[in-house]
């Protein structure tokens, strides 16, 4: 039987917390009583430097069950920072296997037994990917799947449809530990690590309780992180727009100079106020591309640590 560990990343999570918490330990004892898991399995609820009650419900779970576990970071770090350092908690607690997924319950923990199942056949990573997309609206349907879409034209080694509902092994954790990045991208990152690979399907469900912690600001953010992390072919696409607009200019070039010795010249001021625009804003454009891979540079040779733990409430009996 695996040592199996759940790892739920929180941020202000008050209000759907104990129906997960409720929800999560039944699954494990299920698990547990099944001969699935072991009995020193546990579930590793992180505290993402959440400003409400998250802490002190997750503090007084721990006091009540033995397989309810927490880990309080320094301060707000983002959700895949938070993952990680629960995901690295799991490790050197010795798990056999681990079990990411999200506190709005959104993730059907039904499929769990599936994400076992196919670890004890041997798949070191498991992913949870969604049957459809129907729940969501169009807007986020159509962004979502345009994103998927644009990351494989880039070369990026993706999962479609899959968020971080997924089963590492205790050879993948290794491995994962292995990758020092600060800017941090998982979902690009778990491919990256090989082994065995296989996937579970499932409907996602609506938001149990509380606001979605991913308004469009965020998932704009976090999409061009994805982008600048794993693929450098922007940079490629600056440099052929450039000798495009290079070989037009010539083009342009040498058409005026021809009308001019034909004598055809005519004036053309808005022709010409249009390019300027058009090239300086082009030109602002790569500059910020450009700028966008130099900050992730700096922020990589700073190397500073992706989190801190302040507290861990792990209970070893």
């Amino acid at each position: 039987m695996p040592k199996v560990y759940f790892v739920i990343p929180c941020y202000n999570e008050e209000e759907v917390l104990p129906e997960t918490i409720k929800r999560l330990n039944s699954k494990l004892c299920e698990l547990i009583e099944q001969e699935k898991a072991t009995d020193d399995s546990r579930m590793i609820f992180v505290d993402d430097g959440s400003r409400d009650k998250t802490w002190s419900i997750i503090s007084a779970y721990s006091r009540e069950n033995k397989y309810v576990g927490g880990v309080k970071l320094a301060h707000n770090r983002g959700h895949q920072n938070a993952l990680l350092g629960g995901l690295m908690t799991a490790k050197e607690e010795g798990c056999d296997c681990v079990i990411s997924l999200d506190a709005d319950l959104q993730d059907d923990i039904g499929v769990i037994d599936q994400f076992i199942d196919k670890y004890m056949q041997g798949c070191e990573v498991v992913y949870g990917v969604r049957n459809s997309r129907k729940k969501d609206t169009f807007f986020k349907r159509s962004t979502a799947q345009g994103y998927y879409k644009f990351m494989k034209l880039l070369g990026v080694d993706i999962v479609y449809n899959h968020a971080d509902y997924r089963l590492l092994g205790s050879k993948a954790l290794d491995a994962l530990s292995e990758y020092k990045e600060v800017n941090l991208f998982l979902r690009g990152i778990v491919p990256l690590i090989g082994y065995r690979t296989d996937y579970v399907y499932y409907e996602r469900n609506e938001r149990f309780a509380g606001e979605s912690k991913y308004p469009l600001k965020k998932m704009l953010r976090f999409a061009v992180d994805g982008i600048t992390s794993f693929s450098v072919k922007p940079l490629k696409i600056i440099s052929n727009i450039g000798l495009v607009i290079c070989a037009l200019s010539v083009i342009g070039f040498i058409y005026a100079l021809i009308s001019l010795i034909l004598g055809s010249a005519v004036a053309g001021w808005a022709s010409t106020i249009c390019s300027i625009w058009f090239l300086g804003g082009l030109q602002m454009l790569c500059i910020g591309i450009v700028g966008t891979y130099v900050g992730k540079i700096y922020s990589e040779v700073k190397a500073r640590p992706r989190y801190r733990i302040e507290e861990k409430i792990i209970v070893k009996e």
